[in-house]
């Protein structure tokens, strides 16, 4: 309230009135106030939704880097049962797979007819020996399905007809292993990869790797005495060692012929375990950038 001086018949006396100019003025302070404060928080909010557009684009393109594929990703362990149950199956499946290989692959004993000159050694003509070699190696296979083994240039004892029955029960439980080996090994990698589960390859490229190495030195030490023991270890009895006179075949089946043999084997599973690793090393190539990038960070 302010006091005023007001007219009243020529004498003058104070009287309270309201003062509303320093109410308007009172207002339009508090108004202005109100609209800086309102300003402030809009700034207030402003500068937040940008600070919280930032973190999150930071997080986006954390996320666009990780989603790249250099988020963390912890490798399965490689040395477990299962794993190496696998590697023993992946090997096994591999070695009879090289040993139905080189028996299907008569381009080696086609060679060594002319290489070690069986012509001028035997007297028998090259299509002749070829004949016989085939009527033998379609004895082996399960395809062909032959029942009897029938030379058409050659006699044969009981001993050595005995002998060529056993090769046949062991060649075709290589062919019968292959195919059930395969189904379990292609099973067994069927539910492990799904699950960057790659430990199974790396041992089945070891196996397949390291063995035919050790076996290739023991045939170069001492051929002779790694046949003798071969035989003896898969055959109970001595029919193995042929007559010239009652059994004439062996004359076509030199041993230098089953050292050619033996190299191509162990070569074709040193090929299956160099393939399995390179398949290991493209399947966890993720896992090596990874390692890469931390290297690199730290």
């Amino acid at each position: 309230m302010a006091r005023r001086r007001m007219p009243d018949q020529d004498n003058y006396r104070e009287i309270d009135v309201p003062d509303t100019s320093r109410r308007t003025s009172a207002r339009g302070r508090s108004s202005s106030d109100g609209r800086r404060a309102s300003a402030g928080r809009q700034e207030g909010r402003r500068v937040q939704g940008h600070v919280g557009r930032g973190s999150a684009s930071g997080r986006g393109s954390r996320g666009r880097v990780q989603g790249r594929g250099y988020a963390p990703q912890r490798q399965r362990p490689v040395v477990t049962p299962s794993n190496l149950l696998m590697a023993l199956i992946g090997f096994l499946f591999l070695a009879c797979v090289s040993v139905v290989l080189v028996l299907n692959l008569r381009t080696i004993y086609y060679f060594d007819i002319r290489y070690q000159q069986l012509e001028s050694k035997t007297g028998f003509s090259e299509e002749t020996i070829r004949e016989n070699y085939d009527v033998l190696i379609d004895y082996n296979l399960i395809m062909k399905g032959v029942k009897k083994l029938e030379f058409p240039d050659f006699p044969m004892s009981e001993q050595g007809e005995t002998h060529f029955r056993e090769v046949k029960r062991i060649f075709f439980a290589v062919q019968y292993l292959l195919v059930i080996s395969g189904v379990a090994f292609l099973f067994g990698l069927s539910r492990k990869l799904p699950r960057r589960d790659y430990g199974s390859l790396k041992l089945t490229a070891i196996l397949t790797f390291f063995i035919p190495i050790v076996l290739g030195i023991l045939v170069a030490m001492n051929w002779n005495n790694f046949f003798v023991r071969f035989h003896k270890l898969f055959f109970r009895n001595d029919y193995w060692i042929f007559d010239p006179v009652t059994d004439p075949v062996i004359r076509i089946l030199p041993d230098t012929f089953f050292f050619h043999c033996a190299v191509a084997i162990l070569f074709f599973l040193l090929l299956g375990g160099v393939l399995t690793g390179a398949v290991y090393r493209f399947a966890t190539r993720k896992y090596r950038r990874q390692r890469q990038m931390e290297q690199l960070m730290r």
